[in-house]
Order: structure tokens, then sequence, then C-alpha cells
């Protein structure tokens, strides 16, 4: 048995900086060059998005699939996904499609959204919703057409125009977004 623990002293210090190494930079390519905000895809997210969400009375399975976030240089992050709303009422369903997730302030087409759990949806007459998990309208803007998207998603955040500024798509429609 001690010349099992005598080989495994002396082969450890070959495994262990290898993989203190792959650790590090896996971390180090996680969290964003200073001053930058890293817009994470949906296979970023699978550590930090939840399986399902609360939203007025009833839990609906999130689609890991349509998921995005931002993570902004202090290490905080904004997280948003589709969910599946079908065993909500037609009136809830029509207006929530979506979940955001937000540590920090957001400002949304010059409005701002404190930091917290919120269903959202792209509407029918170009408006942008935002809902409170009891479904009650915290935020309403205007939301914009990028027809010249070559490849819409069903979900996604992409850079806005301005420094600091995303665009949150739902297929072509969008709403412009920054970290207060």
């Amino acid at each position: 048995m001690t010349q099992i623990f005598a080989m495994f002293r002396r082969i450890l210090p070959a495994f262990a900086i290898p993989c203190l190494a792959l650790v590090l930079s896996t971390v180090s390519a996680q969290t964003p060059s200073a001053g930058q905000t890293k817009i994470l895809a949906p296979e970023d997210l699978t550590r930090v998005i939840p399986s399902n969400v609360f939203f007025r009375g009833q839990t609906a399975s999130v689609q890991l699939r349509n998921s995005y976030g931002l993570r902004f240089p202090d290490g905080t992050m904004m997280l948003t996904a589709l969910v599946d709303s079908s065993g909500y009422s037609s009136g809830i369903r029509q207006k929530y499609q979506g979940y955001i997730l937000s540590e920090v302030p957001l400002v949304i087409e010059g409005k701002t959204l404190p930091p917290g759990a919120y269903g959202f949806g792209m509407l029918s007459d170009d408006n942008f919703v935002v809902m409170d998990i009891g479904a009650h309208d915290l935020l309403r803007v205007p939301s914009q057409t990028d027809a010249g998207l070559a490849r819409p998603r069903p979900l996604a955040i992409l850079p806005g125009k301005n420094p600091g500024s995303y665009r949150l798509y739902e297929g072509r429609k969008f709403v412009s977004i920054k970290a207060r």
C-alpha cells in the first residue's frame, strides 16, 4: 500500500499542473477582459440557466437552445431564454414568450428595469412588454424590425450600434438593451 502512495506522490505533480492550467484557462475564457461585456451563447449557459422558471402561479420549462446572456466586466450577468408557455391562458401566452434574469439594472429602449426575474414578449403590435412574475406589465416599449438580419433565430443577443449596447432579438424584431 505504501508503494502505491509513493508512486501516487511522484506522478501527482505531472497531472496536477496541466489540470490546474486547464481550469485557469477555462475560467479566464469565461470571464470577459477588463472593460468588455461577453455575449453568452446557449452552450455557455448550461450551468446557469434554470430548467424551469416560475411565472404567474406556474412553472414553465426553459428552452436552453433558445437562450442567451451577457456577462458584464464585473462578472454579473443578464440571462434570457424562451419558455414553453403552453400551460398558460391565451391572454398570458400572447405576451409571455420568454424570461429575463438580471443581476444589474437594464436600460431597454431608454427605460430602466431593476435587477430581477421577469417575463417578456414581442407583441404583434410592434411592442416589447416586460412583466413581473405576477404577469403585471412593468414596461412597454416599441420594438423595431431588422429586415437586413441574415439569419434570424427564435432568440438572440447581438451587438448594438453604440458601444455597450446590445439588441435582444426575437426573430427579426428587436429592442436595444444595455446595463445601467
